[in-house]
C-alpha cells in the first residue's frame, strides 16, 4: 500500500466519474437540477453502451471501481459486458461478464469481502484493484441481456498524472465458461497468455450436474499453471479444489482477504468462490496457463445411484476405466459440470490476443 502520509512529488489530481460527472472534469459534478441530486443514475436500454470512464493524453491510475443495478438477475449479470481498453489499445484488455468480474458467481448475489472486491450487503460491485495506464483509458459497460437496465449508479475512482515505472504492467481479466465441461478435458481459467505478467487469481463458479451425478462432491479437481513453456505438466499444482481455496474437506460458505466461497447453496449445488494471490504472487516470464480437474468423490451408494440414473461414472487414472459395480469402496471419478470463471492477470502489454467474450445467450443459459 502507498504511504497515505506523503504528498504525492508528481502533480497528481484525483478524479471521480460518474453520472454526476461523466467526464470527471474538474468542477464539472453536480450540475443537474442545481445540484440537488438531479443525476445520481442512467439506464442502459438493451443494446446500448454506457462508457463508465475515459480519459487521454495523461497517465493514471484506476484506484476504485463501484456499481449498482436495479436488476440483479442471474441473466442481466451475465449480460452486462464489462470491457476496458489501456493506452489506446484496439481491443479490450478486460472482457468480462459484470457478476463474475466482481466475484458474484453463478448468476446469484451474495454479501462478502475479500482484499480486492467487496459487495457488503450483496446489492453492489466494488473491486480496489489499482489499474495503471500510461496514455489512456476508457471503462465501458454493454447491456446485451436483452432486457433494458432501468437503473445504474457508479462511481470509478481515478488519479492523474500518476508517475509508473517503465516495468508497471497492465491489468487484465478474462472469462470463460463451459455447460457443461467435457470429462476429462481441464477446464481452463485462464487459456495460454504469452508475455511476462503475473496470475493474480479467479472467481470460479460451479452448478454441479445432479441430474447425472445426484449430490455427490464435485471438487476433487485440482488446479494446475503451466508456465513458462511447460507441456505435459505444470510447475505448479494443487490437490484439490477446496483445497485452492484454503479449505478442506468439503466446501462451505465464508470469506477471508484472499481466499472464499460466498456462494454454496448445496441444497442445489451451486457454489461460487475465489482465490486471490495476492501474498503469494504467481509470476510468468514467457507465457501462462491456469486448469483445474473435473473429478468428483462418491461412495458405492452413490456409485448404484448414479448407475439408475444412466450414468457409468469413470475412476480416475491414466486410462479412463468404468467404475466397477463389484467394488464395495468409493472414490474419486471424472465427471463434466458447468464451470465458469474469470481471471485478473497483469501482462507487459496492454493487449492480451486472447478470443473475445463468448456470445450473451451462451453466457447467460440456465442461469435462474
Amino acid at each position: 500500500m502507498e504511504p497515505i502520509h506523503l504528498f504525492p512529488e508528481a502533480p497528481v489530481r484525483t478524479r471521480w466519474f460518474s453520472p454526476e460527472n461523466p467526464t470527471g472534469a474538474p468542477g464539472s459534478g453536480g450540475t443537474t437540477d442545481g445540484g440537488r441530486k438531479g443525476r445520481a443514475w442512467v439506464p442502459i436500454a438493451a443494446g446500448d453502451t454506457l462508457v463508465l470512464a475515459e480519459l487521454a493524453g495523461t497517465s493514471g491510475t484506476v484506484r476504485r471501481i463501484w456499481i449498482t443495478i436495479d436488476d440483479r438477475s442471474g441473466p442481466m449479470l451475465r449480460g452486462l459486458r464489462l470491457r476496458m481498453w489501456w493506452d489506446g489499445a484496439e481491443t479490450p484488455a478486460v472482457d468480462v461478464p459484470l457478476g463474475d468480474f466482481f466475484c458474484q458467481c453463478g448468476g446469484r448475489m451474495v454479501a462478502f469481502e475479500n482484499a480486492w472486491f467487496s459487495s457488503p450487503e450483496g446489492r453492489s460491485f466494488c473491486c480496489v484493484l489499482p489499474m495503471p495506464f500510461r496514455t489512456a483509458m476508457r471503462i465501458a459497460l454493454t447491456n446485451e441481456s436483452g432486457v433494458d437496465l432501468g437503473m445504474c449508479f457508479f462511481d470509478v475512482d481515478a488519479t492523474v498524472g500518476d508517475a509508473h515505472p517503465v516495468n508497471a504492467l497492465w491489468f487484465h481479466a478474462a472469462f470463460r465458461r463451459e455447460n457443461p465441461t467435457t470429462v476429462r478435458r481441464d477446464f481452463e481459467i485462464l487459456p495460454k497468455v504469452v508475455g511476462k505478467g503475473r496470475f493474480l487469481g479467479c472467481a470460479m463458479g460451479v452448478r454441479s450436474n445432479r441430474g447425472a451425478y445426484a449430490a455427490t462432491w464435485w471438487g476433487e479437481g485440482e488446479v494446475k499453471a503451466y508456465l513458462d513453456g511447460d507441456d505435459a505438466h505444470p510447475t505448479l499444482c494443487g490437490t484439490g479444489t477446496e483445497d485452492y481455496i484454503g479449505t478442506g474437506w468439503g466446501q462451505g460458505a465464508f470469506a477471508h482477504a484472499h481466499q472464499g466461497c460466498p456462494l454454496a447453496d448445496t441444497h442445489v449445488g451451486v457454489h461460487g468462490f475465489y482465490r486471490l494471490h495476492g501474498p503469494d504472487p504467481v509470476w510468468f516470464h514467457a507465457s501462462a496457463r491456469v486448469t483445474i480437474q473435473q473429478i468428483g468423490w462418491g461412495s458405492a451408494e452413490d456409485r448404484a445411484v448414479m448407475r439408475h440414473r444412466g450414468t457409468d461414472p469413470l475412476r480416475t487414472g491414466i486410462e479412463p476405466v468404468p467404475w466397477d459395480p463389484a467394488d464395495p469402496e468409493g472414490g474419486i471419478f471424472e465427471r463434466h459440470d458447468d464451470w465458469s470463471a474469470c481471471a485478473w492477470f497483469l501482462l507487459d502489454r496492454p493487449e492480451n490476443a486472447l478470443p473475445p467474450l463468448a456470445d450473451a445467450a451462451s453466457r447467460m443459459a440456465d442461469l435462474p
